[in-house]
């Protein structure tokens, strides 16, 4: 067991305003199962790409290991999945893969298939059973649950939880439980390492940030007394300094003496400005690292039909492959439904019929007259260019929409960036604040939380519980949906 050890890391990238870190030290075990956790735009996904060399920076990053990272690149899906793996790890051995392919309950005649026809699920574990099959190596793995689904996910995890020695992305509350043994946490104003799972790290966090608002106004009174006190001491020098050029008793002032009284005065008067003002600054720092959230709002539109969408017998496919066959479902005003079912079962297909991007094959949909839908798609790829554009483009209120990213901890720099530029995370959140603009019956969201920070999973699970919108969804956040779903629709696997 050896540590990897990081001592006044320094780094931003060029043209940006911000820091994203900045003179930050701290070690951690290369035995561990650690578990990297925070806000988008953090630095998460830079932080494994500084440890595998890929960026200059300034400090210093000690390890005596070598790294791999997940996801590997697939340039050319269409070709059999040996040959992808041979191109991301050319010295494989096949049998270390299907011996951690077993242990993933995946059949290992998938290597002999086209990658492409692979499920997301499959070619995920694919690829992590080539990153396991690795010896010696530190592992990197940058967020491996997106797409999967729930039964995905607890499999993974449970395979994970026999694993040692990996730093894992990941944003689910349950899957981090079930697989982590150490916590990394990039916070607002520190990193910090705690020895636990998800769950146990959080109770300290909010313990920690309990014991810091509890100091909260005690704070901010001294920081008052300061600044009125800063304040004194300036009218005191300005009144010794005015005092060089007035009479007293019809005689003139010895202004060298008064000057050199005066600038004794200012002398003393500076140093303890800087002094109040060096306690003004140590005092609000210790505010800094406490995470607040703000609540989100929404006000949903009431229909007057009490059904808002019915389907029976629908049947989607597409060319010769069927989806879905022999669907029914019934949505009405006020409902949460989250569909849930195995990887290709039809889940996204089912949205985007309600939405009008899908034809049905055969059966029936009926949408409650003028009903008004605002959709969240699963893809961001097609976000580009500047926020201003895509405000302008969508028709959002402009003042409205910046407000919720703002609450989703958007920095105003941010605002200024292309969306190229974004993480995964802060594009997925342009999609969430455009789809909060719209007042709508019916919100149907695809995968909404992908990628998206633990914080602002909870702030939007508040905003559902609050505001009680009727949502159609597919989410794979299992604590998400038992919280915010009033009903969930297990869908078949068509084999």
């Amino acid at each position: 067991m050896t540590q990897i050890s990081i001592t006044n890391l320094t780094f931003y990238y060029d043209g940006h305003y911000e820091n994203i870190f900045e003179n930050t030290t701290f070690q951690f075990d290369t035995a561990w199962k650690l578990g990297l956790i925070g806000r988008n735009g953090k630095g998460k996904t830079t932080f494994l790409k500084l440890l595998q060399g890929q960026y200059e920076y300034r400090g210093t990053i000690q390890a005596d290991t070598d790294f791999e990272y997940f996801p590997y690149p697939v340039r050319d899906t269409h070709r059999n999945t040996l040959e992808v793996i041979e191109d991301v790890s050319p010295d494989y051995e096949l049998w270390k893969i299907c011996r951690e392919l077993n242990e993933l309950k995946v059949d290992c005649e998938v290597l002999y298939r086209p990658f492409e026809t692979l499920s997301h699920g499959e070619q995920t574990k694919v690829m992590l059973a080539v990153l396991f099959s690795k010896d010696n190596k530190f592992l990197l793995i940058d967020e491996p649950t997106n797409h999967l689904d729930m039964e995905g996910r607890k499999l993974l995890g449970d395979y994970l939880n026999q694993k040692k020695g990996f730093l894992l992305v990941s944003h689910d509350r349950e899957f981090l439980d079930r697989c982590i043994d150490h916590v990394l946490a990039l916070d607002r104003a520190r990193i910090t390492v705690t020895k636990g799972n998800f769950s146990v790290w959080q109770q300290e966090k909010e313990r920690q940030d309990q014991a810091e608002l509890a100091q909260n106004e005690t704070l901010k009174k001294d920081i008052r007394k300061l600044q009125q006190s800063a304040k004194e001491v300036e009218r005191w020098a300005g009144k010794a300094e005015k005092a060089k050029f007035e009479k007293v008793a019809g005689l003139r002032p010895d202004r060298g003496f008064m000057g050199h009284k005066a600038a004794k005065i200012m002398k003393r008067s500076k140093n303890l400005e800087n002094r109040m003002q060096d306690a003004i600054e140590e005092k609000e720092g210790l505010l800094k690292n406490v995470e607040t959230v703000e609540d989100l709002k929404l006000f949903p539109l009431t229909h007057h039909k009490k059904v808002l969408v019915r389907m029976q017998e629908v049947s989607i496919a597409y060319g010769q492959k069927t989806v879905l066959d022999g669907f029914g479902m019934t949505l009405e005003a006020g409902e949460r439904i989250a569909l849930q079912g195995a990887n290709g079962c039809g889940k996204s297909s089912i949205l985007k019929l309600v939405t009008g991007e899908n034809q049905v094959s055969s059966g029936t949909l009926e949408l409650a007259s003028g009903l008004i839908i605002s959709y969240i798609p699963q893809n961001t790829g097609f976000l580009k260019g500047m926020l201003n554009d895509y405000i302008a483009d969508e028709d959002l209120d402009e003042t409205l929409f910046k407000s919720i990213l703002r609450k989703l901890d958007f920095s105003r720099t941010q605002f200024e960036k292309r969306m190229e530029d974004f993480s995964e995370g802060q594009r997925k959140k342009v999609l969430i604040a455009g789809s909060l603009c719209r007042r709508a019956h019916l919100y149907v969201w695809d995968e909404p939380l992908n990628y998206i920070d633990l914080f602002s999973r909870m702030q939007i699970e508040k905003l559902i519980l609050s505001f009680e919108p009727t949502m159609l969804m597919v989410e794979h956040d299992r604590a998400f949906v038992e919280r915010a779903a009033t009903r969930k629709i297990l869908l078949p696997g068509i084999f």
